[in-house]
């Protein structure tokens, strides 16, 4: 039966039943049932006393994946209250490259326990992902891989993987390299599976997929899969070693983050916030934002503020403003929009920069002069003055146009000065579209119409 969100809302109305009756007989028998990352998306959706209720009975061997698949905010809380016992037992279940993701978020003395009782390899292998940033290919990464080497043959591979017992899950491709495990292909299992044993690796390895530096970007690493329907990918480093892979799943959890942290920065929000967070904390964190709102709209009304005898000559002004303000506000965030997607995919660079802005900027020239004659006409036949028809009409012109050049040249000065094009983008345009449209529409009418 096909998932939809009907199906969704129900079955989360289903388990709320036995944990707002409190029954632990019926939750306990719910939670075995229930796979780790649905646990943790039910957490996320109950508030601090059904998650204090919940936690305790979440299966035994877990936890960890549970705390996986959390939000920041509200792993960072259960991580607080557990004791050291539970959060070695938890980080004990995860692979090393899911481990590296919650360790920095536990107490010094577990860490320092935990890595006292792993083994030489998983030690290093740790390390390795941890001496990497988060958001980039080597904080992604799978330190855990299979190699082989390319003067081998089938028989030798099949041999070796029987002794070794176990592969890493998800493994679709081994990754050949040569004696100093400098990275030379990949060895799809499909290929193995298929041709004679005594088939050398060499004969049929894949030297087209090149190896991923440790250094690149999470987001480009996820535009790199997309184009490339890549399941798999292996990691280097700057002299070609093979470090570690990359898997498809590591992949969708940049994609989800990348687009939550677009949808929810437009608001000044963090997409790892807990949704049920205290109210002193959530106040304590929007509040910020709103602060800066207001003084860009302090700003905005101190423009006004400026032709306040203008105004009161002509109250058509007043009702007309909020009109030339919001056409500019629309007109550049859709070029805002469309500038920060193409440089979250790589598709803005210094070489095409003049050309895209060129192209907003005309863009903004004809939505200027079509929406100028529709509302002039509008206006003209509200207040029958076709002296305001006219300076409406060349305000929104102007407005629309400054819109396009600042939606188009916003993004990449933020992105110059290390700032978060998604997150303050927003505010900086809008602050410019009503100063400018309050500017031009009022700076006209005084030297015109009044």
């Amino acid at each position: 039966m096909p998932i939809d969100n009907d199906n969704i809302k129900d079955s989360l109305q289903e388990r709320l039943v036995p944990i707002n009756a409190e029954d632990v007989t019926a939750a306990t028998e719910l939670l075995q049932e229930m796979h780790p990352a649905d646990i943790a998306h039910l957490l996320e959706s109950l508030h601090t006393e059904q998650r204090n209720f919940i936690w305790p009975l979440i299966p035994t061997g877990i936890e960890g994946e549970v705390l996986l698949h959390l939000n920041d905010d509200l792993r960072a809380s259960l991580i607080n209250k557990m004791d050291a016992v539970e959060l070695r037992e938890a980080a004990e279940q995860l692979d090393t490259d899911d481990l590296a993701d919650i360790i920095p978020e536990m107490p010094v003395n577990v860490t320092q326990e935990l890595l006292l009782t792993m083994e030489e390899q998983d030690r290093d292998r740790l390390r390795s992902v941890l001496s990497y940033p988060e958001d980039t290919a080597g904080g992604l990464m799978d330190p855990d891989t299979v190699m082989v080497r390319e003067d081998i043959s089938f028989d030798v591979v099949l041999r070796y993987l029987r002794r070794r017992g176990n592969i890493p899950e998800g493994t679709d491709t081994l990754f050949v390299v040569d004696r100093d495990t400098n990275y030379r292909g990949v060895l799809p299992l499909t290929q193995l599976l298929t041709n004679h044993p005594s088939t050398m690796v060499s004969e049929v390895m894949l030297t087209n997929i090149d190896g991923i530096r440790a250094d690149t970007p999470a987001q480009d690493v996820a535009n790199l899969f997309e184009r490339r329907d890549l399941i798999t990918a292996p990691v280097v480093d700057v002299e070609n070693r093979l470090l570690g892979r990359i898997t498809i799943d590591d992949v969708v959890d940049v994609i989800r983050d990348t687009a939550d942290h677009s949808f929810m920065s437009m608001a000044g929000l963090n997409e790892e916030e807990d949704m049920f967070a205290p109210v002193l904390r959530s106040t304590r964190r929007r509040s910020v934002w709103l602060g800066i709102n207001l003084l860009t709209a302090f700003l905005a009304s101190w423009v006004i503020g400026q032709f306040d005898s203008t105004i009161e000559q002509l109250v058509a002004l007043a009702v007309l403003m909020p009109v030339v303000a919001s056409m500019g506000g629309i007109a550049g965030s859709q070029t805002l929009t469309l500038m920060i997607r193409g440089m979250a995919m790589g598709l803005v660079s210094p070489a095409n920069a003049k050309r895209l802005f060129l192209k907003e900027f005309w863009v903004g020239v004809w939505n200027g002069l079509i929406w100028a004659v529709v509302i002039a006409g509008v206006a003209g036949f509200w207040f029958n003055n076709i002296n305001l028809s006219i300076i409406i009409a060349l305000a929104i012109t102007i407005n629309l146009i400054i819109a396009a050049i600042a939606g188009a040249t916003i993004p990449i000065l933020l992105q110059k000065i290390g700032a978060d094009p998604a997150l303050a983008g927003t505010v900086v345009l809008t602050t410019v579209t009503d100063v400018v449209g309050f500017f031009a529409f009022l700076g006209l009418a005084a030297l015109f119409l009044v």
